[in-house]
């Protein structure tokens, strides 16, 4: 069986995605359930359940812009290393 690294990277993206999104709602779920509980009221875990979903929203927008970024970048070192390489041709042939 042969590795696919872009499918095993392609998964790890995906699950990093997930993992943005809900860590930020558990813990401020669990925040807000436990004030409610000491303080006896009934709206902080509603609350802060949507601060952590803003804030889980705020990490998948920073991570796919990351990832949209990145390719862009390395295509263009990529390039410049090409022209480097023909340069050198060039040179080395003359």
């Amino acid at each position: 069986m042969k590795y696919n690294r872009n499918v095993y990277h392609a998964l790890t993206m995906i699950s990093q995605f997930g993992i943005n999104m809900l860590v930020p709602i558990f813990i401020c779920a669990f925040i807000g359930m436990a004030i409610d509980k000491k303080c006896g009221t009934s709206f902080w875990v509603v609350i802060l359940f949507f601060v952590g979903a803003i804030a889980g929203f705020r990490n998948v927008f920073l991570f796919a812009k990351k990832i949209y970024d990145t390719p862009a970048q390395t295509r263009r070192h990529y390039k410049a290393g090409q022209k480097e390489r023909a340069e050198e041709n060039i040179d080395e042939q003359k």
